[in-house]
């Protein structure tokens, strides 16, 4: 391959990578939505804080898909959620999912991109992956990189998807 043809490769690959990015902050919107609807009343602020989060990374990753000359993935008008969410554990349980979902398209980001860019993607895997133990309540030892390591995970199940 010549130098040219890898910085065109190069350069798709982060593209499919801010778009996917962009698609999960599209659903962790969504879902956010659900969360605030059955969360508790003591955690209402965190669930509003963590959806204002998204909306601005959604926005951020929009202008960064432009910028490569893309055209950004637009919201689906609703997502199928994983589960019912039917109270404040499932609300709780499906922040988290939510989170660990974001980390996963960011470490992907984070691989395929460089200088800022690349800056901005590990910022925002290192805060999802905060979001995802305050949800959950435990860690695990490479956030975003959960889903990988377990083979019988299936991280389509633990996000919602556009219906």
């Amino acid at each position: 391959m010549s130098t040219t043809e890898d910085t065109k490769s190069a350069k798709a690959a982060e593209l499919g990578a801010l778009q996917a990015a962009l698609a999960a902050e599209h659903a962790a919107v969504y879902g956010y939505g659900v969360v605030g609807g059955r969360i508790d009343e003591a955690r209402q602020r965190e669930a509003r804080s963590a959806y204002d989060a998204h909306r601005a990374r959604r926005d951020e990753l929009a202008r960064a898909v432009r910028d490569l000359g893309g055209r950004p993935e637009v919201s689906a008008a609703a997502y199928a959620l994983p589960f019912a969410v039917k109270d404040s554990a499932a609300a709780l349980q499906l922040a988290a999912d939510l989170e660990e979902r974001v980390a996963g398209v960011y470490s992907d980001l984070v691989r395929a991109s460089s200088g800022d860019r690349r800056r901005s993607a590990a910022e925002a895997l290192r805060e999802a992956a905060v979001r995802a133990v305050r949800w959950r309540g435990e860690s695990v030892a490479f956030p975003g990189l959960a889903e990988r390591a377990a083979p019988s995970a299936t991280p389509a199940a633990a996000t919602p998807s556009p219906s």
